[in-house]
């Protein structure tokens, strides 16, 4: 067994969509009626048939009351930390501390370079991402002054500001052993998918993060793990979770109780308002009392 102990939170995923502009709207509305935590939604800018994915954010918080909102995951290679960090800070206080930010190294290098992103190496990325998380926590201190001359980023004198009005958590989308280990040292979290990193899996990951953590001096409990899962509520199908909800349940308990992971952003293969009604009406209080039971 491999809980943390730390409490749960719930979110759902919003496809980008550029051909049905009010749907993610009406999507992101429903979860915020339904009580869940979060919204999570990917970042493809080389992606013709998306939206931009933090303007889409921008336009989803007014239309929302409590819900809080990140990308899943940002795409580095073409947001510049600095203005990514510039951006959330500013949402968080338009928002009153609705941002969070989901961090990756970049995929896709031809789709990235043909949008005059740089095309970076493996080991490239990892230092990267490393890099952007000090540049980004640079720039919500309350430094008067910031300088910075990095392998990737620079500040030359930077005056910092708007500071966000709550601490901006950063989750990143790790699988490789360096990312992983990068994460324990410094992210806030970590945010893989069941697709690249299946339950089988999460005991080696975790143990990399929780190893790179106690090097940093911290406790592995620090770094939230959120899972991206997806699949249909109340259909058997092919997928892993596709089936009633009581399947959901005992999985995503498992999920919880065995391998540590404490936040879920569902990702519904359709129907969406309804799915999301269901998982937060039927899925998620169950959970909570599975896993409340299960550590008492």
């Amino acid at each position: 067994m491999s809980d943390y102990g730390r409490d749960l939170e719930f979110g759902v995923s919003v496809e980008p969509l550029a051909d049905s502009p009010d749907w993610a709207a009406r999507v992101a509305k429903a979860a915020d009626v339904a009580g869940l935590d979060l919204v999570g939604i990917q970042d493809h800018p080389y992606q013709r048939r998306f939206l931009d994915t933090w303007t889409l954010i921008s336009t989803l918080v007014p239309v929302t009351r409590h819900i809080r909102f990140f990308p899943d995951v940002a795409n580095l290679p073409l947001r510049p930390p600095v203005m990514l960090a510039k951006a959330a800070a500013s949402l968080d206080v338009l928002s009153e501390g609705r941002v969070e930010i989901g961090l990756g190294a970049g995929a896709f290098w031809d789709a990235v370079a043909a949008m005059g992103g740089p095309r970076r190496s493996p080991g490239e990325a990892v230092r990267s991402v490393e890099e952007a998380i000090k540049v980004m926590r640079m720039v919500w201190s309350d430094e008067r002054s910031l300088r910075l001359d990095g392998e990737f980023y620079s500040l030359k004198g930077m005056r910092p500001g708007p500071h966000p009005v709550h601490d901006i958590g950063i989750w990143v989308g790790a699988y490789g052993p360096k990312m992983l280990d990068l994460t324990g040292r410094l992210a806030d979290g970590w945010v893989p998918s069941l697709g690249y990193s299946p339950p089988e899996r999460l005991p080696e990951m975790n143990r990399r993060i929780d190893e790179g953590a106690v090097r940093a001096g911290r406790e592995p409990r620090e770094i939230r793990r959120a899972y991206n899962v997806s699949g249909h509520i109340g259909t058997e199908d092919e997928g892993p979770l596709d089936g009633p909800p009581s399947r959901w349940v005992e999985t995503l308990t498992g999920f919880a109780l065995e391998h540590g992971m404490d936040t879920f952003i569902y990702w519904p293969s359709g129907d969406h308002e309804r799915q999301v009604e269901v998982f937060a009406g039927e899925v998620v209080p169950a959970i909570r009392e599975a896993v409340r039971s299960g550590r008492s």
